[in-house]
């Protein structure tokens, strides 16, 4: 394990191995359109464009919409996590080593699953920037994005999303209310719960570290796509020439913006 199995022995640590802290999981993955299954090296989503109603006189010829139909293509990438655990070393834990570096392993792909779709919604974003009116994200920038996605008639079906970096989400615990008993009640406080996201004039809103600090990506579930040629899976195989286990964890994966209309970036000051 990387000269690092040492510091595991029981005679350093007590029966519980707390691993490194990191995000479990992708947070983002149900939060945009999703394609399984994929076959092939791409997949396409098709893009519908908006439509105009009109009246007909009785009788009379209804006028189509003449919707346009685009579509946009993300490429499958191959991602591994792998780690080795020797044999003997393992023999000197009172721990499930190779269980723990599974785990670790998917938590990885995980992350990389999000970077996927914030480095996608990075390239693809709408050209309108929403920036901060002070130091730090306030209820007016908050404001100010709602009339944004109101204005681009983004629907309000609850797949409006605001993903934050931490140091931006620790900002809103400003706003009364946001984060106020007196305006939300104490079920709808920050993590009651156990809660991850916590919904604020029709956006859901979590942190990730898989924003960069002074950003912050509001998005349409429909703006953006995942497709999967692969899901995360995890293998733990003995390999004899090593006298150790490989526990192997592996995904096909690839993201791209479907509609830059319903993606904005949100910038503040707070680095």
């Amino acid at each position: 394990m990387a000269n690092t199995i040492d510091t595991a022995f029981i005679k350093q640590f007590e029966s519980e191995v707390h691993m490194a802290y990191q995000r479990m999981g992708s947070k983002l993955r149900n939060t945009v359109r999703t394609v399984g299954n994929v076959r092939g090296s791409v997949v396409r989503f098709q893009k519908i464009g908006t439509g105009t109603a009109s009246t007909k006189s009785r009788n009379g010829d209804v006028t189509p919409m003449e919707l346009a139909h685009t579509t946009v293509e993300a490429t499958m990438s191959d991602f591994y996590a792998g780690e080795y655990i020797d044999k003997l070393d393992e023999m000197k834990t009172n721990i499930d080593e190779r269980q723990a570096v599974a785990t670790s392993a998917a938590a990885a792909l995980g992350r990389k699953t999000d970077e996927l779709l914030i480095t996608a919604m990075d390239a693809g974003a709408n050209g309108t920037q929403i920036h901060d009116t002070g130091s730090a994200v306030e209820k007016a920038d908050l404001l100010s994005l709602f009339e944004t996605f109101g204005s681009a008639n983004i629907p309000e079906d609850g797949g409006r999303y605001l993903a934050m970096h931490p140091k931006g989400y620790a900002d809103l615990f400003s706003i009364n209310e946001f984060a106020s008993s007196d305006f939300v009640g104490e079920q709808n406080l920050p993590y009651a719960g156990g809660m991850t996201m916590k919904e604020f004039l029709g956006f859901k809103i979590f942190s990730t570290s898989a924003v960069a600090a002074g950003k912050s990506m509001a998005y349409h579930t429909s703006s953006v796509g995942l497709g999967v040629s692969s899901d995360v899976s995890t293998e733990l195989n003995y390999v004899p020439q090593k006298a150790s286990h490989l526990a192997l964890s592996m995904m096909s994966m690839g993201a791209v913006v479907i509609d830059s209309n319903g993606i904005y970036e949100v910038l503040d000051n707070n680095t």
